[in-house]
């Protein structure tokens, strides 16, 4: 039986937060354990900081665990929604990633094609060259290219982010704001997350399919898996209902301390063209995407194998970044995934070699605090994936 009304309070009518939900709610031990586990976890990233936490895990045996904590409202002192829509930011890269995959799959386009052979002149000037930099290093980033989202400070600061949230800035606009800029190092000698490289990979499906990069990624991965909470919403800033408020909070000028927090739940995340962070998704359907891209669902061996050819980043070397998708070690072996966030919102997941288990995070906020040096969102991934 369900712990709480749809509406948000208890079945006293109470408001209800913190809680969790199983679905549907089975018997056996390990199933309650991983709850009782991921609602510890839940607990724990409100303590530092967020407002509201939604996290969705699946099981080995096929049981699907959802928990809660915190408000996903915090003027109406409701919890975040069990079906909850959130913006995924950067997780969006694994969808656009997947589709180039698909295309290369079907001999429309290779890895090696560079950036010039579909956008030629592009990318030139100030030491960047599109005919130097590939396909497969735009998926990797090791293009070198700056990120143009790195020079858009007005959303940096409170007042800048409330007069320009609603601007619009298009894909070829994006690429010249990078290419403006010398190049951060130079095609395959290192590597540089930079959302640039996905603002050209979607124009690439563009070009090669004739279609948007959205209508691609509806027609070959959110219709045919049945992602039915997952959309693209181009310029508009709203999200589809259910949702939490996503809240941020910004520096107070002057000092490097953060504000309070405020409301930064509308704005339009396609700027530079949407396909390095657009899309809107729910837990559920996260989950089902990574599960089907692990089981060979979404690409043929050959192409999932690029995809989880990785090049080694961090101080330690352990963790990897392949075609879009990420890998990460654990004490029980590793997980695959893309974390994402936005103002308003952070993404994190994780999916096993198998398959067989992955986990969805989803908080209402990009900026939490009191966390110390370890990333809070991968310490709930290993907990979910690796404890039994």
């Amino acid at each position: 039986m369900p712990l709480a009304n749809d509406d948000g309070s208890d079945r006293r009518g109470r408001p209800f937060s913190p809680g969790a939900k199983r679905i549907p709610v089975p018997a056996d031990v390990a199933a309650a354990s991983s709850e009782s586990a991921l609602q510890r976890d839940a607990d724990e990233l409100v303590a530092n900081g967020a407002p509201g936490v939604l996290i969705e895990s699946t099981t080995s045996s096929g049981n699907r665990v959802r928990v809660r904590s915190g408000y996903g409202d915090l003027e109406k002192k409701t919890p975040v929604p069990w079906d909850a829509h959130f913006r995924i930011a950067s997780f969006t890269k694994t969808f656009v990633s997947a589709t180039v995959l698909q295309l290369v799959g079907e001999a429309r386009l290779s890895l090696e094609d560079t950036v010039d052979r579909w956008l030629p002149g592009l990318v030139a000037g100030n030491g960047n060259d599109g005919r130097a930099i590939t396909v497969r290093q735009l998926l990797q980033h090791t293009s070198g290219l700056r990120d143009y989202f790195g020079d858009l400070s007005e959303l940096g600061d409170e007042k800048g982010f409330f007069e320009h949230r609603y601007d619009r800035l298009s894909a070829p606009d994006a690429v010249k704001k990078a290419v403006s800029r010398r190049p951060d190092f130079q095609p395959g000698t290192s590597w540089g997350y930079s959302n640039t490289n996905y603002v050209l990979a979607g124009m690439v499906i563009e070009k090669v399919t004739g279609q948007s990069w959205r209508h691609e990624v509806r027609d070959r991965i959110i219709r045919p898996l049945g992602l039915h909470g997952t959309s693209a919403p181009g310029t508009s800033p709203r999200i589809p209902g259910p949702h939490a408020r996503g809240y941020h909070r910004f520096p107070v000028p002057g000092t490097d301390k953060p504000g309070e927090r405020v409301d930064a739940t509308s704005m339009n995340q396609a700027m530079g063209g949407g396909a390095d962070g657009e899309l809107i998704s729910t837990t559920e359907d996260g989950n089902k995407f990574l599960k089907a891209l692990m089981a060979g669902e979404v690409l043929r061996p050959a192409q999932l194998a690029e995809m989880k050819k990785i090049v080694r980043v961090g101080e330690t070397g352990d963790d990897g970044y392949g075609l879009g998708l990420s890998w990460t070690p654990t004490s029980c072996g590793g997980y695959w995934g893309h974390d994402g966030g936005v103002h308003g919102f952070l993404t994190g997941n994780g999916v096993t070699e198998d398959g067989t288990r992955s986990v969805m995070i989803s908080v209402n906020t990009f900026t939490l605090d009191n966390i110390g040096e370890t990333d809070p969102l991968a310490t709930v991934i290993e907990h979910a994936l690796c404890e039994r």
